[in-house]
């Protein structure tokens, strides 16, 4: 698809005032009895446009009407919509009335915009990170071709091919992974890095490269299936639905962003007990690809900062099954639909695992393997056979990896702990598929390898590292266990990630830490979130008492979640179905067609077979996969043949271009902004919510250091229970982060240990008791003015000075108003000849001064690419080797 016809034109402010109103009189009624005589109307200030849609009238436009930032990356901004507006696009005058357009507008609504629903103006958030920052291959101008591109687009329609281009291929390959972060100045056969965001092509003039977007994931993409060819791209934005959010660990002042992404597939998406197992065409329910993103806030860009991400996926067992709904019990007997002797089905879906995310795929099914009555154990049983056929025509190294572990069966045990055999796991498939790494490697782990890091696998270079694979989680419904054995995995992941960009000695990270507690929240919230989409209920089993730690309290509310998860199953799931499938366009809207609540099942709506749309080639039963996506590994096919022609936009234009201007889009110097509205400041803190006593000088800062005791959100309490009593039992022995060990935000102590509420029979509690000393909070005792020190009285007095002479004036007894002869003067303590708030005189500077701070901003800018010279390189490993002698 191609969009260098569409020109941007930009408008004054005086051709704006002209061309409304022109439409203006355009719009208005020729005569008095006509509807709509009013001409051109304001009716809606919007900040983007999610798309159009129609049902049995004319189109509707829906706009985003509110918004909230959640996340930055990169100075890129990521927007959850907060509130939407749909407008009836045609004029009242022209309006046919049907009868049942108001319920397909009211099916339609069901689905709210403002609950989870995500986008950003200048980042892809459908791709992950990786994808993002992976240089574009074959980039030419518009208008070339090249004889390498024929070849390519013949070798992938005809799977006949010779061993000679095989071999050519996987060098061109090998050339694109040792160059993965290459930059380039020139136009031509050569790479355009997409990590740097501007690139200088001719004088004046520079490009942006704007990535198709994963339709998978695009959730509007229904509604701007009709328009992409028609309107201007950067009138289209790509909508994801799932979770998004961001927290800042603070590592002795240096910030840690880590951000946490999940984009559920638009592809056999529903809820429970309606979508179950696979459609014909491969696609899962319930598919949601989680992204955590850690990087060092200090740099800015996406070029020159250091990134690091880790991918993981759930999704539904890839099998014809479904459960009967039908009779009211909780748990539905599980059944196999139809039979799969060739596993067609998992084949298709593993092929398209292999393209997006490389090899190994990983498989960690937590679903029963032993049972008095089967019910879970017979999905094992069937996707282990479907495996075992699927890797008999696999090469070896690139075979489908199988991990069974019961973790229900576990749980119920008293002498297994599960965090540590989940974590067992999680370390050897994370050391199996790597993580993504932009920019080169820091020399403080050249200095103190560390033998697991440099023993993992994935593909290595010096301009970074790749994931290649990625770990597929699930149980039956996909949310608890799975979210449990997601954050594991995670944990594992995330110190990994820490240790790459130098925030910790070793990649190991413990439980009771600020910087677990600040990844734990993110997790348990995902979860809560993705359940409510996909089950109806938070989540029943929390992170938390997998690690045996939540009280008896919690009981409750597994039972209150429970029976609401019941509830949404069995009575509104199924107007909730109707809802996606006319959002998502599974289901269109025709004149004397059925209506979509006449139908009686969804079945034919999302199995195309089922419809007689059977594909024009039958794949083969030994060949399940695609050619072109096993040439491609272990890296995944959809970075190796990243290509200008797959839909990708080139922009060219100044470099004042709003769209490649990553310096106005973050600080946004023409908007009024205060300082306590940034979203920075407030977003979630490892030290201001987490740690237990900021004040503290005796507190140890550190995020990774473990406590006992826990922050104004608490060991698992959430921001959602912020502000609740806090538990009156005393502490356990054993345990250091029990709930019990919890304070409230209303506590006025001083430790976080809660205070019990008192008896009839108890002491009176005092002044001292609620609140710390003089001394403690200001290093200076008034309490014995007579015993104090005469600098400590010297400051009190000073201080008090300061308080009456604020006004320069006070009343005598007679209550006349008279100046003060005493007043405290100040001077400012500057280098500065004039000190003022207008106007101030820059003092001398030396060339050597000037030369540092030239450097030290240019350092800010570009981050640390240059090499350090060999006295700094002597220097610092003195350093390193006292330190860690």
């Amino acid at each position: 698809m191609k969009y260098d016809c569409f020109l941007q034109v930009e408008y004054s402010q005086r051709e704006v005032r002209e061309l409304l109103s022109m439409l203006d009189v355009g719009n208005r009624a020729t005569r008095p009895a006509q509807k709509g005589g009013a001409g051109l109307t304001r009716t809606v200030s919007a900040f983007g446009i999610v798309g159009f849609v129609r049902f049995l009238e004319g189109y509707y436009i829906v706009l985003i009407t509110k918004r909230r930032r959640v996340a930055i990356l990169g100075g890129h901004t990521i927007y959850k919509i907060e509130d939407t507006s749909m407008i009836y696009i045609p004029n009242d005058s022209v309006r046919n009335a049907h009868p049942d357009e108001s319920r397909y507008v009211k099916i339609f609504q069901n689905v709210d915009l403002s609950s989870n629903f995500y986008f950003s103006y200048s980042y892809d958030l459908t791709h992950t990170l990786q994808f993002n920052l992976t240089a574009a291959c074959n980039f030419l101008p518009f208008g070339r071709t090249r004889k390498h591109d024929k070849q390519m687009d013949s070798a992938d329609d005809d799977d006949d091919v010779d061993d000679d281009d095989y071999e050519e291929e996987d060098g061109e390959e090998e050339g694109t992974k040792d160059h993965v972060f290459e930059t380039s100045e020139e136009s031509g056969d050569e790479k355009i890095d997409e990590s740097v965001p501007n690139i200088e092509l001719e004088k004046g003039h520079i490009c942006g490269v704007q990535n198709s977007p994963e339709y998978k994931y695009v959730w509007n993409s229904h509604m701007l299936e009709k328009f992409e060819d028609r309107v201007h791209p950067d009138w289209r934005m790509s909508i994801i639905h799932g979770f998004c959010a961001q927290s800042n660990v603070c590592v002795y002042g240096r910030p840690v962003f880590i951000t946490l992404i999940a984009r559920r597939s638009i592809l056999f998406a529903g809820t429970r007990f309606l979508k179950r197992g696979a459609n014909c065409e491969g696609q899962v329910a319930n598919e949601v690809e989680t992204e955590q993103i850690v990087h060092d806030a200090s740099v800015l860009s996406l070029g020159s900062g250091r990134y690091t991400a880790y991918v993981q996926m759930r999704g539904s067992v890839p099998l014809y099954w479904s459960q009967d709904i039908t009779t009211m019990m909780p748990k539905p007997p599980i059944g196999l639909d139809l039979a799969d002797p060739y596993t067609c089905v998992a084949g298709l879906h593993f092929n398209d695992m292999m393209k997006r995310y490389g090899a190994p795929v990983i498989i960690l099914n937590l679903v029963k393997k032993r049972e008095k009555r089967k019910h879970e154990s017979v999905l094992t049983e069937e996707l282990v056979s479907a495996i075992n056929y699927l890797n008999q025509f696999l090469p070896p190294q690139h075979a489908i990896q199988y991990i069974a572990w019961d973790m229900a069966r576990f749980t119920k045990s008293k002498n297994v702990n599960v965090m540590e055999r989940l974590g067992e796991i999680a370390d050897r498939v994370v050391m199996k598929t790597g993580f993504f790494k932009s920019g080169p490697h820091l020399y403080c782990t050249k200095l103190r390898p560390e033998e697991k890091y440099s023993e993992m696998q994935g593909v290595t270079e010096e301009s970074g590292r790749r994931q290649t694979g990625v770990l597929r989680t699930n149980c039956v419904d996909c949310l608890d266990r799975t979210n449990t054995a997601q954050f594991v995995t995670g944990k594992v992941a995330l110190a990994f990630q820490l240790y790459s960009l130098g925030v910790l000695e070793d990649p190991k990270l413990e439980f009771d830490t600020d910087a677990i507690r600040v990844f734990e929240e993110l997790y348990e919230d995902m979860g809560d979130t993705l359940a409510l989409q996909y089950g109806g209920s938070q989540l029943v089993h929390s992170i938390q008492s997998y690690r045996k730690l939540t009280p008896w309290t919690s009981h409750s509310r597994d039972i209150m979640q429970t029976l609401s998860r019941y509830y949404s199953n069995a009575f509104s799931d199924a107007e909730k179905q109707s809802a996606i499938n006319l959002f998502l366009g599974v289901f269109l809207p025709h004149e004397g067609h059925a209506n979509l609540w006449d139908l009686p099942t969804d079945y034919y709506l999302h199995h195309t077979y089922s419809r007689g749309d059977f594909p024009r080639i039958r794949r083969s039963y030994t060949q399940w996969w695609e050619l072109p996506v096993l040439r491609a590994l272990p890296l995944p096919q959809d970075e190796v043949s990243r290509d200008h022609r797959d839909g990708q936009v080139v922009h060219w234009g100044s470099k004042d271009d709003e769209r490649l201007d990553e310096f106005s889009e973050y600080y946004r110097p023409f908007q009024l902004t205060m300082f306590e509205d940034l979203f920075v400041s407030n977003m979630p803190h490892s030290i201001k919510d987490f740690m237990p006593n900021p004040s503290d000088p005796k507190s140890d800062p550190c995020p990774f250091a473990v406590r006992k005791t826990t922050g104004k959100f608490g060991f698992g309490s959430g921001r959602k229970a912020i502000g609740a009593t806090p538990p009156t039992s005393a502490a356990p022995e054993d345990n250091s982060s029990s709930e019990s060990d919890v304070s409230s935000e209303d506590d006025l102590t001083s430790s976080a240990t809660p205070i019990s509420p008192l008896s009839s029979s108890s002491t009176h509690v005092s002044f001292k008791d609620l609140f710390q000393t003089m001394k403690e909070t200001y290093g200076v005792s008034i309490n014995n003015m007579e015993a104090m020190e005469r600098k400590d009285l010297s400051v009190y007095r000073r201080y008090v000075m300061i308080g009456l002479n604020a006004s320069k004036q006070f009343t005598d007894p007679k209550g006349v108003p008279r100046a003060r002869k005493t007043l405290t003067e100040f001077y400012p303590t500057s280098a500065f000849k004039i000190d003022s708030s207008r106007e101030v005189i820059p003092p001398t500077v030396d060339k050597r001064s000037k030369k540092v701070y030239e450097e030290y901003l240019e350092l800010g800018k570009t981050g640390h690419t240059k090499p350090i010279t060999r006295e700094d390189f002597e220097v610092y490993r003195g350093y390193v080797s006292k330190k860690y002698k």
